[in-house]
């Protein structure tokens, strides 16, 4: 595991594995780019996404929100229960990656923050 502290990943159930893997590549592209460019700052989903302005919809990230909207639940609650399931795939991206990531909760929020481990990742 690359998170430190160790925690817990759930499941996201309901999916497709080549639809987890997508969402997982989209996320750690994602991962890829704040690490890169944003050295030492801490992030959420929220922030790879572009805050609760992002639009879900052309990302592989709408399955989430389709498998919660197809049980009856209005848009809001879709979103919310959409975004829990990416935040535990962010998790496990997170701690599939070969670098070393520290992690917080700040109020219900899951955070990370590269610490500059690269986990001996050749360039």
């Amino acid at each position: 595991m690359s998170i430190v502290p160790i925690s817990e990943i759930r499941e996201v159930t309901a999916i497709t594995e080549v639809e987890r893997q997508r969402i997982c590549d989209f996320l750690q592209g994602a991962v890829y780019c704040w690490a890169k460019n944003r050295v030492s700052e801490w992030f959420a989903l929220r922030d790879l996404m572009g805050g609760s302005n992002f639009f879900w919809n052309k990302t592989p990230l709408i399955i989430l929100w389709d498998k919660h909207k197809m049980t009856g639940l209005n848009d809001d609650e879709a979103l919310i229960a959409a975004a829990k399931d990416a935040g535990w795939l962010l998790k496990r991206v997170v701690a599939n990656d070969r670098r070393i990531f520290e992690t917080k909760k700040d109020g219900l929020v899951r955070k990370y923050r590269w610490s500059g481990d690269d986990g001996n990742i050749s360039d």
